[in-house]
């Protein structure tokens, strides 16, 4: 069992997040993993928010099962099991350093690309197969690293145009799917073992109480402040990783 107490400070306000991001403010559950690993390996902070992020897509699956858009995860699942595959099939070959500077990169981009990426939907990204392939081939193998494939996902599944609750419900139904398929190669790495799983099964409570903040904040917080904070931490995080990567 991990002692150190700045590690259990960041994993609570890691599933917190991520709860928060569950409870509508989709896409920061990014800022999960590299907030771990700023005290523990990459690897094993991704195993441990694994099972947490499980329940909380049943919970959120139940909830969407009517209404998210089938044919856009059918376009989009075969390049992200693929992704996986790539992913599973690299990790006995990448050190923690390697994996932090994927997920630093991964936390810069992302900010980066919400402040200075296209606002409106594209026509080109909407009707293109090939998007869809390289979408859903970075969002499995970004998720497989670090739980991080929100922003692939994104970026092809926002200029689709979606009604807001059948987008929510897509991105939901999606990251079912390959989060459940993810524990296969994870426990194939053996990084389902029993520590890793006891402190999930101690920080799992933890994670309703993100999923109620998230629903309570959408209702009273200004949803742009929150995400400029909120991106500009994960941009910190992702540049602290990447120093800690090559010092």
């Amino acid at each position: 069992m991990i002692e150190n107490p700045i590690f259990w400070v960041s994993a609570i306000l890691a599933v917190i997040i991520t709860g928060v991001s569950k409870g509508g403010f989709g896409g920061l559950a990014l800022f999960a993993v590299p907030l771990m690993a700023l005290t523990i390996s990459p690897i094993q902070a991704a195993s441990i928010m694994l099972p947490i992020l499980i329940l909380m897509d049943w919970v959120s699956g139940w909830s969407y099962r009517r209404h998210f858009d089938k044919n856009l995860v059918l376009r989009l699942l075969p390049a992200a099991l693929l992704g996986i595959g790539i992913g599973w099939a690299l990790a006995g070959f990448v050190t923690d350093d390697a994996v932090r500077i994927i997920v630093g990169v991964i936390a810069i981009a992302f900010p980066l690309y919400s402040w200075f990426g296209p606002k409106a939907g594209l026509a080109a990204i909407k009707d293109s197969r090939v998007a869809a392939q390289v979408a859903g081939g970075l969002a499995g193998f970004t998720s497989f690293i670090a739980h991080a494939g929100g922003p692939p996902f994104q970026a092809y599944a926002i200029p689709q145009g979606l009604p807001h609750r059948i987008y929510a419900g897509s991105a939901v139904m999606f990251f079912f799917i390959i989060n459940a398929v993810k524990l296969v190669p994870y426990a194939a790495l053996g990084q389902l073992d029993m520590t890793n799983l006891k402190i999930s099964a101690l920080l799992l409570p933890i994670a309703p109480i993100g999923v109620l903040l998230g629903v309570w904040m959408t209702k009273r917080i200004d949803g742009v402040l929150f995400y400029r904070i909120i991106y500009g931490l994960i941009f910190i995080t992702g540049l602290k990783l990447l120093w800690d990567a090559f010092l």
